[in-house]
């Protein structure tokens, strides 16, 4: 599993999205972007350029783009809509529950500069509760890749899958290390490292970050599994349970905050199936502010220091 320890470059996982949305766009005329007045943001320039008969400049209009996407499903067509995941969520969340998911209409809700990386646009942009917000709705998926590459396969992979999806993404250029061939599977989480002292589920940024604290931890002689979840609902019961058999101790990590999101569905699952220590790597009820993205993961707890400390703190919980 050595082989994700290797940054091929560093890339926004923005662009994995329009890279992908590009591709698949080529591929099957009926895909539709969708976009609130942030083309070049969300990288959908090119999809544009390519098929300006298949693109919808909604505008400053989130809920309107909302409902535009909902009606364009009823004549067979796929929209991909895109915005900020603030936006995508929060100003929206009427609209997604009563004209989207309530009907298991077939829209890809896509969303960029999701979380603390933000950065310098500060907490009213910053938002930390869309993992929570998504997952509770009946029906929806909810998938947060970790770079570029599986941005780009999962973009390709939600316009097979029929029904309600969220695809939450970043802004900043962040280490590129998954294949460039890989086959996405959305619900299947992904072996990263394999170990026996403890588990580590993460998902998205916080994937690499995973990944750096367990070669720190490896050098202190604990073995730790790391297992991206990059998508959040439906969970990969299968792989969480098979992974804490062994490990009997569990630390999630996740760019968002600790109520809602990966750690709680983890830790609902271990309570009714596995009880096991559990400590989560999030932001602890709190807004963000605004920052140099890498200077607030630390000041909020999201760092690779906080994931290795956070496991020092589950194996002293250990049986």
């Amino acid at each position: 599993m050595n082989n994700y320890f290797n940054i091929q470059n560093n890339k926004a996982t923005r662009d994995g999205f329009g890279d992908g949305l590009y591709e698949i766009g080529s591929a099957n005329k009926n895909v539709i972007g969708l976009c609130a007045d942030l083309t070049d943001s969300l990288k959908m320039g090119k999809f544009k350029k390519e098929f300006p008969d298949r693109f919808v400049q909604v505008g400053i209009a989130e809920a309107n783009m909302m409902g535009i996407a909902a009606g364009l499903t009823i004549g067979g067509k796929i929209p991909f809509t895109g915005t900020f995941a603030n936006f995508s969520t929060g100003r929206v969340y009427d609209q997604i529950r009563q004209s989207i998911v309530y009907s298991g209409k077939n829209v890809k809700i896509c969303a960029s500069h999701a979380g603390l990386t933000l950065g310098e646009d500060g907490a009213t942009h910053q938002i930390l509760e869309d993992i929570g917000m998504m997952k509770m709705l009946p029906g929806m998926t909810v998938i947060n890749p970790c770079d570029y590459n599986q941005t780009k396969a999962a973009t390709m992979a939600i316009a097979e899958l029929w029904g309600p999806v969220y695809l939450r993404f970043g802004r900043p250029s962040v280490p590129n290390f998954t294949p460039a061939d890989q086959k996405f599977e959305i619900g299947k989480g992904i072996l990263m490292n394999k170990g026996t002292d403890v588990t580590i589920f993460c998902t998205g940024h916080l994937v690499w970050k995973s990944l750096e604290a367990a070669q720190q931890l490896e050098e202190k002689g604990i073995s730790a599994e790391v297992i991206n979840i990059h998508t959040i609902k439906p969970l990969d019961i299968e792989t969480v349970l098979d992974s804490v058999s062994v490990t009997k101790c569990v630390v999630t990590a996740e760019e968002h905050q600790i109520n809602g999101g990966l750690g709680d569905s983890i830790a609902g699952l271990l309570s009714r199936k596995m009880p096991l220590p559990i400590e989560m790597v999030a932001v602890n009820d709190s807004f963000g502010e605004s920052g140099k993205p890498e200077e607030l993961m630390q000041k909020y707890g999201l760092s690779t220091v906080d994931i290795v400390n956070a496991v020092y703190r589950t194996l002293a919980r250990k049986k």
